[in-house]
């Protein structure tokens, strides 16, 4: 069934994976001619942004060092959200894409287990993201490295480990309310809600003592609190990330399990 689902999002996937690739290039790449000119992008630049818009892109370092640059352009907002959609697409091909088509319903009188057949779509979205992460960590080394960005490869495994665990929660949570509901839109509506909200209480509502405490629900948090790119693996927020994607895999099952499935 895990060999079945793969098939099915291989497309998707080689997409994804090049379009990320691209991305992850030429923004990269872009740094080589950004570090040249540190009167337009160094720290005066960066006094010029209003306070708001230098919270929401994380605080904007300084765009003339090679982690500055990376943490801004690469690792803050936008790869973390190009994965986060692309996972949960395949997530909504899993189940509720399925159901709304009609061909789910002929899965399930099947002699196959219900368990069994989320648990496969769960390990196939695991391994599709691994695919994508594992090309796209090459290839933002790679140019990295071809730039001079002085950042080192654990640095960027770090960071792209996090991008990788903050994908999965949220595909994870549109698997699981396709599995509670059988309905794309619902699942994507739920995942791209948590997702402005967890991002918004992590940069914006930082200061703002009466959300402050919405961080600690907020992914973003777990992702980004302990700065992988600056300081290495940050293994304990990691393994929450984790651990609440297990916690979502088994919420999907017992979901799926206990529903009538049609259309």
């Amino acid at each position: 069934m895990i060999a079945k689902s793969l098939r099915d999002y291989r497309r998707a996937l080689a997409w994804w994976t090049v379009g990320i690739s691209a991305f992850i290039g030429v923004y990269v790449g872009t740094y080589a001619s950004v570090k040249q000119s540190p009167d337009v992008y160094g720290p005066a630049m960066v006094t010029k942004f209003p306070g708001p818009l230098k919270d929401l892109m994380g605080g904007l370092d300084d765009m003339t060092s090679g982690l500055g640059y990376l943490q801004t352009v690469v690792y803050q907002l936008f790869i973390p959200m190009l994965f986060i959609v692309c996972a949960t697409l395949l997530a909504n091909r899993a189940l509720a894409a399925p159901e709304e088509a009609g061909t789910l319903e002929l899965v399930v009188t099947l002699p196959v287990d219900r368990r069994r057949l989320v648990l496969a779509r769960f390990a196939a979205l695991v391994v599709a993201l691994l695919v994508v992460a594992f090309v796209t960590l090459l290839v933002a080394w790679g140019v990295s490295e071809a730039v001079e960005t002085g950042v080192t490869f654990d640095r960027i495994l770090a960071a792209h480990t996090g991008v990788l665990l903050l994908g999965l929660f949220y595909g994870t949570v549109a698997l699981a309310v396709g599995a509670a509901t059988g309905r794309r839109m619902i699942a994507s509506a739920v995942a791209g809600v948590w997702v402005a909200a967890g991002y918004m209480v992590v940069t914006i509502g930082r200061g703002v003592t009466a959300i402050d405490w919405l961080k600690w629900v907020s992914p973003f948090h777990y992702y980004a609190e302990g700065r992988p790119l600056y300081e290495g693996l940050p293994v304990g927020d990691y393994l929450v990330l984790a651990g609440a994607t297990a916690v979502l895999a088994l919420t999907a099952v017992l979901a799926f399990d206990r529903r009538d499935v049609g259309v």
